[in-house]
């Protein structure tokens, strides 16, 4: 208990946090709307009449319990309890409370303490989010008990919206199952003569520290604290951060796989740029002109609209009966009030500020386009419009190119023919002959390994860069992989995808060239004998998992086009000299259009890998290759196939059996015995859990490379998966 200035304010308050953990965590504040300025002379006192009062520096009150009672002064006593519960009380009896923090919680509840309401005093016990991580008054968001008299929880916006409910309580929450007496906790609803509400204690001692709060973001969460990882481990939260009412504020839109969750709208800009940097979205974004204000008020009142696609649309709409995009467009300009229209069938319309517009992904049948109304000059094709001029120069500019380009090329022919692509490393990506091609690799005389669609061998540049030279074979198939790989890899770059560095297309004799990998493919380190391989600890383990996650994530979403892999397993992993992984093989990958959610192409890959979509014949998503990460992350953890036969005969499916374990918590008994139990047990934990969520039957419920890249770096934190339904049927038969 005492006087702490949050972040960088100049406000100080008295607050509550937990005395052992170096990270200061407040839970329980006194005065979170009356800042003190002075901590030399303020100070926290028992006043005459029996209160706990705080007094700035001029003496004055700027907090009180309220808890005036006929005890004398002298024979009450504020004592702090371990529990975390600030009690002002008798001194000859220890259990006569007048007042307990726990009995007006902030934004915290903690093991003990209750939320509900109190019916003797009739008032409720809520908890209340911080403004912004340095102001604690009293944000926007709360966490309340139904007022109606049921056992739900409500979480509300401005105490004005209700966004999201727990569900009734029947032993667990129906929206809430996480919340419910386990070995680790117990939660308890009372309804008797004194309240109506909910606590929580602890079974497990290890969990001493917890705490449930309402986080400024709008989430209720239950977090415990790791000693051995030093920071706060999130048990779960609800709801989903985008499900938030407004959490992005006006003209914004929460995307769910973006950090920082909100961005504004084109034309926008962020209304205080100080919130956004602390965490506070809600102020949501203002127009970049403020002048403007629609009809006539900007621009001659000339407007239009800039189509937004790929939108859950915001919410409090309004309706009208209109027959057709038009109408509604017309109906949106003639109102001046009017901000922004959908048309889907019907007309919708918004007045003023809009909120709550989500942006949407694989083909969700919520996407809409929402048309925002903007001045005419703001829109694109206003701006292309200006740039027009430079047609001309552009035109002769090009002329020249026209005119130097057989110089060029016979300078080019030149450098090709004397230098080979000893320029490499600048990033070209170098035409090469096949004369020089077998000069390179000695004939093709140093094989490093066979693949499906040829052999691959060791090369050495004249300026000593060491290559990789793949030979395609087969006339369909060897046609088939040149021209894809070249087209993918040829145009992206990632420090975690194999480089592409030059290609030779002479007849039927298709080559590529990449970058040497000195440490071979991942299969060889995990499933290699000892003699042939090193084991890598864990450390390294869980970098190449964290970096084979951060390449996918590249090809799904930072490319032009959308790249499915489609052939994700050890063999197609490459290791650079400092073990860093790389992603190879692209022959098999499909390139996917950022307006399609979906592909449909024969089934390629591996057996053991491939998702289950795939093998039923339905189009794909980048879900497939997540499914594949999956099952390639247990084989990193465990050191061993996915599917083996045992001495019996019989198969042994190792993820039927992690998926449990990972369910179950044990982690550590999926772990390599190579390694004998040394590992992170947080980072384990973190990769078991994705990847038993990255197998999952339903593609839905499989996560984005992305947020598994924000889970492994914990970023984010991540639920207890359940066991995918095949392998549950599978255990049952």
């Amino acid at each position: 208990l005492g006087f702490f200035t949050p972040g960088n304010s100049f406000n100080s308050y008295v607050g509550i946090w937990f005395k052992k953990i170096p990270k200061r965590t407040v839970v329980w504040l006194a005065n979170r709307e009356a800042p003190v300025s002075n901590l030399s002379s303020s100070v926290l006192k028992i006043s005459d009449n029996g209160d706990l009062v705080l007094l700035d520096h001029f003496k004055n009150p700027v907090w009180s319990s309220n808890s005036s009672t006929s005890s004398s002064t002298n024979s009450l006593e504020a004592v702090l309890l371990d529990t975390g519960n600030l009690v002002l009380r008798e001194q000859s009896n220890s259990s006569a409370i007048v007042w307990q923090s726990f009995d007006h919680p902030t934004d915290t509840w903690l093991p003990g303490g209750w939320v509900g309401f109190n019916k003797v005093t009739r008032e409720y016990q809520y908890l209340l989010s911080w403004m912004n991580s340095e102001d604690p008054a009293p944000g926007h968001f709360s966490y309340h008990l139904d007022e109606d008299g049921s056992s739900q929880f409500f979480l509300w916006w401005n105490r004005s919206v209700k966004y999201w409910t727990t569900g009734i309580w029947t032993g667990q929450f129906s929206k809430m199952p996480e919340v419910k007496s386990s070995t680790h906790f117990n939660f308890s609803y009372v309804d008797d003569d004194q309240r109506r509400g909910y606590t929580y204690s602890l079974h497990n001692p290890a969990f001493v520290f917890t705490r449930a709060s309402l986080d400024l973001t709008g989430r209720i969460n239950l977090l415990v604290w790791l000693q051995d990882a030093h920071d706060w481990q999130q048990v779960w939260a609800q709801p989903s951060q985008c499900e938030v009412y407004s959490v992005c504020g006006a003209f914004s839109i929460c995307n769910k796989k973006s950090l920082p969750l909100c961005e504004c709208l084109e034309g926008f800009e962020t209304a205080n740029e100080k919130d956004w940097e602390l965490g506070d979205w809600s102020g949501g974004c203002v127009r970049t002109h403020p002048n403007y204000g629609g009809c006539r008020s900007f621009n001659g009142g000339k407007d239009g609209f800039l189509a937004v696609p790929h939108l859950r649309l915001p919410t409090d709409a309004q309706k009208l009966a209109l027959k057709s995009s038009q109408e509604c467009e017309s109906a949106c300009l003639e109102d001046c009030n009017c901000t922004a229209y959908a048309y889907d069938s019907v007309c919708s319309v918004w007045k003023g500020e809009f909120h709550n517009a989500q942006r949407q992904y694989d083909g969700d049948m919520n996407a809409k386009t929402l048309q925002v109304r903007m001045a005419i000059s703001e829109l694109p094709s206003s701006i292309n419009r200006h740039t027009a001029a430079y047609g001309v120069i552009i035109a002769a500019a090009v002329g020249v190119v026209i005119i130097m380009l057989p110089l060029l090329g016979l300078i080019w022919r030149f450098y090709r023919q004397n230098y080979g692509a000893s320029k490499l490393a600048e990033g070209f990506l170098i035409t090469f002959t096949y004369a020089n091609l077998r000069n390179i690799t000695k004939n093709f005389s140093d094989k490093l390994g066979q693949g499906g669609f040829g052999s691959v061998f060791r090369g050495t540049l004249p300026d000593s860069i060491t290559v990789a030279v793949k030979r395609l074979e087969g006339s369909i198939q060897g046609e088939k992989q040149f021209r894809t790989e070249v087209s993918t890899l040829g145009t992206i770059h990632h420090v975690n995808l194999v480089r592409l560095q030059g290609f030779c297309a002479e007849g039927t004799k298709k080559l590529l060239i990449y970058e040497y990998m000195p440490n071979g493919s991942l299969d060889a380190h995990l499933f290699g004998s000892s003699s042939s391989s090193s084991t890598l600890d864990w450390n390294l383990r869980y970098q190449i998992i964290l970096g084979i996650a951060k390449g996918l994530a590249y090809l799904h979403e930072k490319c032009h086009e959308t790249i499915i892999h489609c052939d994700i397993k050890p063999e197609n992993i490459l290791l650079d000299a400092e073990f860093l992984p790389k992603i190879s093989d692209f022959g098999l990958a499909k390139l996917l259009g950022r307006d399609f959610s979906r592909v449909l192409t024969t089934m390629r890959g591996t057996i053991g890998y491939l998702a289950p979509e795939w093998i039923s014949g339905l189009p794909i998503t980048p879900k497939a290759d997540v499914f594949s990460y999956g099952m390639l992350a247990f084989e990193i953890i465990s050191g061993r196939r996915n599917t083996e036969k045992n001495e019996s005969g019989s198969v042994n499916y190792f993820p039927l059996w992690a998926a449990f374990k990972a369910n179950e918590g044990d982690v550590l008994g999926l772990l390599d015995e190579r390694l004998e139990g040394v590992a992170d047990t947080e980072q384990l934990t973190r990769a078991c859990k994705v990847a038993c969520w990255c197998i999952q039957v339903n593609e839905e419920d499989r996560p984005s490379m992305s947020l598994i890249v924000q889970i492994l770096e914990g970023a984010l934190e991540v639920n207890t998966p359940p066991v995918p339904s095949s392998l549950q049927r599978l255990m049952e038969e």
